[in-house]
């Protein structure tokens, strides 16, 4: 199988938060890999996550805009915008 990503991923067990800023909303999850261009978020469920939403990490607290690329039954693929 190709690896079609356009940056190497790091396995990270760390801790964050998915934002819905419109909705006043978040949801736990834990970031699986990471790297500069995008990360594999665990979550419960991913039914009702958006398509778009801002990803904010326990470790730097700052808020990154992520796109989803992909869904699975507990876990989502993001890319950074």
């Amino acid at each position: 199988m190709e690896d079609k990503r356009r940056a190497l991923r790091s396995r990270v067990l760390r801790g964050g938060v998915i934002s819905f800023r419109q909705l006043g909303t978040t949801i736990d999850c834990t970031m699986r890999n990471l790297s500069e261009t995008g990360a594999c978020l665990m979550v419960t469920s991913p039914v009702g996550i958006p398509s778009e939403f801002e990803l904010v990490s326990d470790r730097d607290k700052v808020p990154r805009h992520c796109r989803v690329v992909w869904r699975a039954a507990d876990r989502i693929g993001v890319a950074f915008e």
